[in-house]
């Protein structure tokens, strides 16, 4: 893996993935390209070439257009962040949602809607503010210290409300998030199967249950839709269900985590919040943007000749959109590099943009301004135990975050 982006052959000389250098910033290789041009090609480790987009102008524009196509069971799909043998098993399944296109993504996204308007979410928040006051009840009385904060609150309180969602046993929680971390880690290929494999059969012999016994929850609102419109279908239920589950907790819990680390090392930042919480909401915007810990998931592939930014791409060719590099494009963010909680950065793409813009993205909102807000009120003297560079952040992760975070007060 190399970081010299001359142009060679019409190549950037660049070798994807690159792992961030700094654990605020994206690797330094990312700026170096967008300052070339927004649209660059680049090598894949994988094998072949595709175009790498690090402008936010050009990367929203990839990412609305419907002629660059999501679905990875096309020849010549780029694959950045799945290897060929774990593409060829996601074939063999219904494709994921995240994979359709067009009409096939529209009729598959409208029905779940529903579950993530205003109305439904504001219904949650009560009980969304009980779970992240239950699990401060616990750390508050942990017998030792420092506490490991990813145990303790990130990854609890968006396993346990994303259960309650779905529908989905809680006393499960272990088995699907050590499952759902190996599948995103940058492990053996072996090891990443078996975890896929593993989950798939859990979550169908899940829907296989309730379908049985349909209960009030999204899973189960959404066979009783399909059985009262005759169109139940078990293998494409498993699908929806396997996206939710794994998507709806993993990515939370990890901004948890880094939005912590953020705030405590910035504590002019975290003052800032503390003294008007009507903040929060901007401060959780800057995180999303800063971090973009997502980067590069949004792959795409040219169905026919495309001109973006002055770019022609053929049809056929591979595109990935770097949502990190686009939301630290100067362009648009003055001084990317400072976290600033007054920016009003809700024009970033850390959500991703167009058709396929995350689904539980309002759903996330309000879990992280709710722990931020409860955390740094009910713990106003907490701080980290360890300094930020011995922190074990996820670099060997297609989602990043951080392993452990160790905290005192």
């Amino acid at each position: 893996m190399t970081e010299n982006v001359a142009h060679t052959g019409g190549l950037a000389g660049l070798e994807l993935p690159v792992e961030r250098g700094c654990p605020f910033s994206p690797p330094a290789a990312y700026e170096r390209l967008r300052e070339q041009a927004p649209i660059n090609k680049v090598r894949l480790a994988g094998g072949g070439e595709a175009w790498w987009v690090s402008g936010h102008e050009e990367g929203r524009a990839v990412l609305a257009d419907g002629r660059f196509s999501s679905d990875k069971r096309k020849d010549g799909f780029p694959l950045y962040t799945l290897d060929a043998a774990t593409l060829q098993q996601l074939r063999s399944q219904p494709p994921l949602m995240l994979g359709m296109d067009g009409a096939e993504h529209a009729a598959a996204r409208r029905p779940v809607i529903g579950e993530f308007t205003v109305r439904r979410l504001s219904a949650l928040r009560p009980r969304v503010q009980h779970i992240v006051d239950h699990f401060i009840d616990d750390l508050l009385v942990a017998d030792r210290r420092p506490v490991d904060l990813v145990r303790a609150l990130s990854l609890p309180v968006p396993s346990l409300v994303i259960c309650e969602l779905l529908g989905v046993p809680y006393t499960d929680h272990d088995f699907f998030q050590s499952r759902t971390a190996m599948m995103v880690r940058r492990t053996s290929l072996e090891d990443r199967r078996q975890a896929f494999a593993e989950l798939r059969a859990y979550i169908d012999d899940l829907v296989t249950r309730k379908e049985s016994e349909p209960s009030d929850d999204l899973f189960g609102r959404q066979i009783a839709r399909h059985r009262q419109e005759g169109t139940l279908d078990h293998a494409g239920l498993v699908s929806l269900a396997f996206l939710l589950l794994t998507a709806g907790h993993e990515t939370t819990a990890n901004m948890i985590s880094l939005g912590v680390v953020g705030l405590l090392t910035h504590p002019e930042q975290l003052a800032l919040v503390r003294a008007d919480p009507d903040r929060t909401p901007l401060a959780v915007e800057e995180l999303l943007r800063y971090f973009t810990i997502a980067d590069g998931v949004t792959s795409r592939l040219a169905t026919e000749d495309v001109e973006v930014g002055g770019v022609s791409i053929k049809a056929g060719e591979g595109v990935i959109v770097s949502m990190l590099s686009a939301n630290w494009d100067p362009a648009v963010f003055k001084e990317p590099g400072e976290l600033d909680v007054e920016r009003g950065a809700r024009h970033h793409i850390a959500f991703g943009f167009g058709p396929h813009q995350c689904l539980g993205q309002n759903l996330a909102r309000m879990e992280l301004q709710i722990v931020f807000d409860t955390l740094f009120r009910r713990i106003p003297t907490l701080r980290l135990a360890a300094p930020v560079e011995e922190l074990p952040f996820k670099t060997d992760a297609v989602i990043y975050g951080v392993h452990e975070l160790p905290v005192t007060w």
